[in-house]
């Protein structure tokens, strides 16, 4: 070992971010593993570095005992009161052993050791470094492509972008600068990786934190986020200050703030709706843009959230939307489960007539109410919304059409 081993530390240190007692320690273990492995040694040994000359000793620890059973662990006190007459039994004398030729297989067991300890300190050195960008936007750049992966580098590490976490219908060519939502970072067992995604609601979130002051300061706030990526996403929003709109502030002057945010995430369709502490004005602007006439809930005295929601007969397509799409967003952002009904099919009933009105609920529960209602459950189980009657699919893709 010599001077320019210990500049060679340094450019580590410099170019990799480890530091220079971590490659000595692992130049330490190297040594130590080889020693005993090539030498078929036993013993306890340690290794020492000289900072000043670049140098690394190899030493045998050997305790003091009256009597040796073991000559590679232990040394008489006899022995050892020649080399200090202050040496007690139990205490522990070092013994250089280094040897002057390790061998090549030995210099090849301490490069093994050694890159594996430099691998294990960069990971660790990524982690502690981009951990601070969990859950936030960062800007990368696509670098390739396979049939797991889009990876893309950030600063000076590779990260991944796994299929689900790809916008359907999005292309992604190499050198194109993406934003993406790092939603890991850890390890495995080729190294670090941080995962990265653009289907996360949480990215929606923080690109309105970007675009808008109101929200990134706290004025706004983003409460739920209800998202199918790529085709349409349901933001609910309220204001802490009771002089500003917490729609129009997200939509924007002539709605250039979403708008920049839809362009952004290549189309996808962007829902705001106000935020309200009772369930029923929320439940109703989380079904916007369909009209609802009444919200009904069940019995108060179980925790179940169900919500029977009427709207106007002829808003009902609207309110179930394209394959189930809108009253599925509405339970996921309102965290009830909603059954929809047309208003024809719905009898309102006086106070004294509540039994009855709760027998016909009862009975709808049970599966005897017609094909015109919907029930989705705020369950990402269902993500094609296989809750909505086939016939109302039909309904709704006349509506959007």
């Amino acid at each position: 070992m010599t001077k320019e081993m210990v500049e060679a530390f340094a450019t580590l240190e410099k170019e990799k971010g480890i530091k220079q007692d971590v490659i000595v320690d692992a130049i330490k273990a190297a040594l130590v593993a080889a020693y005993k492995k090539n030498y078929n040694q036993a013993q306890n040994v340690e290794v020492v570095f000289d900072e000043k000359k670049g140098n690394f000793k190899v030493n045998a620890v050997k305790t003091v005992v009256d009597e040796v059973q073991d000559s590679r662990l232990e040394v008489s006190l006899k022995d050892a009161l020649e080399i200090n007459r202050a040496y007690e039994v139990g205490d522990e004398i070092k013994f250089e052993v280094t040897p002057k030729n390790f061998g090549r297989l030995a210099a090849q067991t301490a490069k093994q050791v050694i890159m594996q300890r430099l691998r294990e300190a960069e990971r660790n050195h990524i982690i502690d470094e981009y951990s601070q960008y969990q859950d936030e936007i960062v800007t990368g750049t696509v670098e390739r492509q396979d049939n797991r992966f889009v990876y893309v580098t950030i600063g000076n590490v590779e990260a991944v972008m796994p299929h689900n976490d790809q916008l359907p219908g999005e292309t992604y060519n190499p050198q194109d600068k993406i934003r993406v939502l790092v939603t890991r970072v850890g390890s495995d067992a080729k190294g670090a990786q941080i995962t990265v995604s653009r289907t996360a609601p949480g990215l929606v979130k923080r690109l309105f934190e970007q675009e808008v002051p109101e929200v990134y300061d706290g004025t706004v706030e983003i409460v739920s986020i209800a998202r199918e990526a790529g085709d349409r996403t349901k933001i609910a929003v309220k204001s802490n200050d009771p002089n500003i709109d917490p729609v129009g502030t997200l939509v924007g002057p002539k709605g250039s703030r979403v708008q920049n945010i839809v362009n952004e995430l290549g189309g996808e369709n962007i829902d705001i709706v106000k935020y309200e502490d009772d369930p029923s004005d929320y439940i109703a602007n989380a079904l916007n843009p369909a009209e609802v006439i009444a919200v009904q809930f069940g019995d108060e005295e179980d925790d179940s959230k169900d919500a029977l929601v009427i709207v106007p007969d002829y808003q009902l397509s609207l309110a179930i939307g394209k394959k189930g799409q809108n009253v599925r967003l509405a339970a996921r952002l309102t965290g009830y489960k909603i059954d929809i009904k047309p208003e024809s099919q719905v009898e309102f009933v006086d106070e004294g007539d509540e039994d009855d009105s709760t027998e016909e609920t009862a009975q709808d529960a049970d599966g005897s109410s017609s094909n015109d209602s919907s029930e989705v459950e705020n369950t990402e189980d269902f993500p094609n919304g296989e809750t909505v009657d086939s016939q109302l699919d039909d309904d709704a893709d006349k509506d959007e059409e």
